[in-house]
């Protein structure tokens, strides 16, 4: 008995180790491939502008800056409210405070003199969505006879910009597909067997140069024009050339 379990045990290590390991293989991409990075565009009439204003006040003491300019910047506020703009499309974004000196002063004898304290200059700015487009101009006027200092923008967007980037999208993929037929055609290739898309998109973005704010003296609304935004798919997009 003992004999016979000793032959069992021999004949099983004997056993090739091939059996029981597990083998992988990559087959490599024999076919030629061609690689198309493939942009399109849609654009299309905003629906939506961001404002920068604020209030920028000076006074001979920090405090007092501050007083005066946190007096200012809730009329401000206060209209933009009062004009229908919700509070959740304002936002404060810097508020600073600092020391103002003339450095322009001379000596008599034409030397630069030291530079002579003016006071303090408290600033508080705020970032405004609008989402009637129409309303951009006589906005800006309000935001000046509410005690605003300081107006940049607008920058015009789309508020929800998927539709246009999934036209965007269809038309880069439509545009791939036809320019991997045409490689494979003209180098005597039957068919494209795509292998890869990689996407990169951008949407509801102005087009450069941004449209830009004209103000003037006289009591017209401040003509304001949105012309379109754009949005962009880019897509890079690898095919197979079969015969």
């Amino acid at each position: 008995m003992k004999s016979a379990l000793a032959l069992m045990a021999l004949a099983a290590s004997a056993l090739p180790v091939a059996a029981v390991a597990q083998t992988s293989v990559t087959l490599a991409e024999t076919a030629p491939v061609v690689t198309l990075n493939v942009t399109e565009t849609v654009e299309a009439a905003p629906d939506m502008a961001t404002v920068g204003t604020g209030v920028q006040t000076r006074a001979m003491t920090a405090a007092q800056a501050m007083g005066d300019n946190a007096t200012q910047m809730t009329s401000l506020i206060n209209a933009l409210t009062k004009a229908g703009i919700a509070r959740k499309d304002i936002q404060t974004s810097g508020i600073n405070l600092s020391p103002q000196y003339d450095y322009s002063g001379r000596n008599p004898d034409g030397s630069q003199s030291p530079p002579k304290f003016t006071g303090y200059e408290a600033s508080n700015q705020l970032t405004v969505k609008l989402r009637d487009i129409k309303s951009v101009g006589p906005m800006l006027d309000k935001m000046v006879a509410a005690g605003a200092t300081n107006l940049s923008g607008p920058t015009f967007t789309i508020s929800d910009p998927t539709p246009m980037i999934m036209q965007a999208r269809e038309a880069a993929l439509k545009t791939a597909k036809q320019q991997g037929d045409f490689y494979a055609k003209a180098t005597g290739y039957r068919s494209t067997r795509l292998l890869s898309i990689a996407e990169n998109s951008s949407g509801g973005r102005p087009p450069m140069p941004m449209v830009a704010m004209r103000m003037k003296a006289e009591m017209a609304d401040t003509p304001v024009e949105p012309g379109q935004v754009s949005s962009a798919v880019t897509l890079t997009v690898q095919y197979a050339l079969e015969k």
